[in-house]
Order: structure tokens, then C-alpha cells, then sequence
């Protein structure tokens, strides 16, 4: 009780605050997103997403190794596919030599040590737009699962990790828990997006992968039939637990900062690592109110990242990686 006890002497300065700080900031608690595009020669930034770039599977193997450097030990890939080798069902998804298979390999060969962990989903492959097949204005939940049990053994079978399903389907990680182990991938991690909200904060991501739900008649206009509805707190839990007891790994809540209670009730109620994908929208926002000298950002980025792993994250997928790395060494 004051004046015994005065917690200030706590933080009368940076050394006593650092020795007591209760949250500490690694490169070992980053996955670095990577998004990945054909051609050769191409880092090309990213319009909404100022300091970030698509790279071409040469300029990947650059950036792989500059990440290494660092201390950055795992990526999770993403790729842009030509509109042409889009269709209602991914096909080009399943493709042995495609852009994903060839970008696992890629990461491998120059750096064996990378986890490599891939988006298993179908709106970068779909005509559509959508995160599964669409039939009679409906996003179809299992003829999608065995579609993504499909994309997950051939992500596999090019030196993936991790696979992680994306998607929102009922029942995918039971799907392709299964057909991993059935195709002897025993080995082969699960990190599901298991809380993946609806969230407006997706738009540049969509812009960086050209994967924006399509306005077309018959077609849902955006991913709320599949995507949880943000109002909601308590479905995370189930959905969580649904996932882990079909076998995921690592779960996730997605996006990160307006759902930090989220992050929370997942850490209290499982015994398992998570996740938190500090979206595209979350990085935008920084970087444009940065410019114009709003705030402070390397000041907001670490203070931002903290919140995350405060709230309970063990795995923070952040676009800042690279930056917050710089800043803490």
C-alpha cells in the first residue's frame, strides 16, 4: 500500500523497464507474408501497401535470403495468378509446375532451413473471386474441402511445411488432416485460420493478389456466407475448437487488432499456438497516417505488434516484420 509500495520505481528508466518488461518482441515470433508472381526480374511494389512487394520467383530468392539474415525463419506464401488460369474450381491450384509449387520449391532450394507454410484457398485461382466453388449463386462447402485436401498434398508433395486453409469451409481441416496422412504426409503441419472474420480490413491484400470477390449477377458479393461475422465473440471459440479437434496445429484469428478480445478468449480457453494475422488494412493505415505525420511509425508499429503478442499470440503474421526486426536490434 502507498507510500510502502510505489510502483513507479518501476519505471524511473529504460533499464529497470526493460529488466521488468513482461512482453518481449523476436524475430522468432514472425511469419512473413510473401506474395509471389510470374515473369523475371520483378520486385514491384504493392499501391496500397507502400514498402511492400510482389517479387518473381528470382527476386524471391533474394528477399528469402534477406529475411534469414535477419533472423526471420518462416514465410507464408501467397501467389497472383494470371487471369486466364482462372476457373470456377481452381484447377491451375492443383497444377505440379504452378506458381505456388514452383515458389515452395524456390524458398527450399535457396534456404532449406525456411519453414515454408502456403495458402491453401481458391480466390487467387478463382474466375469468381471467392474462397470456394460457386454453384447457383452459392459458395459450395464440400465439393471446396476436396478441392483444398487436394491443393494441401500437392503443396506437400513441393516441400511445403505448413499448409494453411484460409477458406472458412465447414470441416476442411478434418479433410485435410485426412488426405495428408493418407498420402503419407504425416509430417505436414496444419495452421488454420480458424477465427477469420468478415472484416473490411482486407482490400489491399485483394488489390495485392487481384482476388476481390467479382460484382457479377449469381455470384455473392462478398465472403459473409463463409467469413464469421464480426459482431460475434463466442462462435470464435467454436470454431477454434471445431478446428483442433480436426486436427489443426496452430490456429489463428484474423484480422488482428480490432480482435484482440478474440486473441484472448482463444489463449484462455486452448492449450495450442496461435496466430494473428495483422492484416493489409492494419498496414495501410500506419503507412498512410505516417506520411502525412499523423503518428509516429516505428513508435505505433512496436506498440501495435505488442498489443498482439500481449493479447496471447505466439505467431504474429505481420508485413512490419522486416522493419520491427531493424528496429528492436
Amino acid at each position: 500500500m502507498f507510500p510502502i509500495r510505489r510502483n513507479r520505481r518501476l519505471r524511473t528508466n529504460e533499464a529497470i523497464r526493460s529488466l521488468v518488461r513482461e512482453t518481449i518482441i523476436s524475430p522468432n515470433d514472425f511469419l512473413v507474408p510473401l506474395f509471389v508472381v510470374e515473369g523475371s526480374g520483378v520486385k514491384e511494389e504493392i499501391a496500397s501497401m507502400p514498402n511492400y512487394y510482389r517479387y518473381s520467383l528470382d527476386r524471391l530468392k533474394e528477399e528469402v535470403k534477406l529475411l534469414w539474415s535477419l533472423g526471420l525463419k518462416s514465410v507464408l506464401l501467397f501467389v497472383k495468378v494470371d487471369d486466364a488460369l482462372k476457373d470456377n474450381r481452381g484447377a491451375e491450384a492443383l497444377n505440379p509446375n504452378g506458381l505456388m509449387q514452383r515458389a515452395i520449391k524456390t524458398v527450399k532450394e535457396v534456404c532449406p532451413d525456411m519453414l515454408v507454410m502456403t495458402d491453401v484457398a481458391l480466390d487467387p485461382f478463382s474466375s469468381f473471386g471467392h474462397d470456394g466453388i460457386v454453384e447457383n449463386g452459392k459458395i459450395v462447402n464440400d465439393a471446396t474441402v476436396e478441392v483444398l485436401a487436394e491443393m494441401s498434398i500437392s503443396h506437400a508433395e513441393a516441400g511445403a511445411d505448413f499448409v494453411a486453409p484460409s477458406d472458412m469451409m465447414d470441416g476442411r481441416i478434418l479433410g485435410i488432416r485426412e488426405a495428408l496422412d493418407q498420402s503419407n504426409f504425416i509430417d505436414t503441419g496444419i495452421m488454420s485460420y480458424s477465427a477469420k472474420y468478415a472484416s473490411a480490413f482486407y482490400g489491399p491484400f485483394r488489390d495485392a493478389l487481384d482476388s476481390a470477390p467479382v460484382d457479377m449477377q449469381n455470384v455473392p458479393k462478398d465472403k459473409k456466407t463463409y467469413q464469421m461475422d464480426f459482431a460475434n465473440r463466442e462462435e470464435a471459440i467454436r470454431e477454434t475448437e471445431m478446428d483442433i479437434n480436426e486436427g489443426a496445429d496452430i490456429v489463428m484469428v484474423k484480422p488482428g487488432l480490432c480482435y484482440l478480445d478474440i486473441v484472448r478468449d482463444v489463449r484462455n480457453s486452448f492449450d495450442i499456438p496461435i496466430a494473428v494475422y495483422q492484416v493489409s488494412g492494419e498496414y495501410a493505415m500506419l503507412k498512410a497516417a505516417s506520411e502525412k505525420g499523423w503518428l509516429d511509425h516505428d513508435s505505433v508499429m512496436l506498440e501495435q505488434i505488442t498489443s498482439i503478442k500481449r493479447a496471447g499470440a505466439d505467431i504474429i503474421a505481420s508485413y512490419f516484420a522486416k522493419e520491427v526486426v531493424r528496429l528492436i536490434s
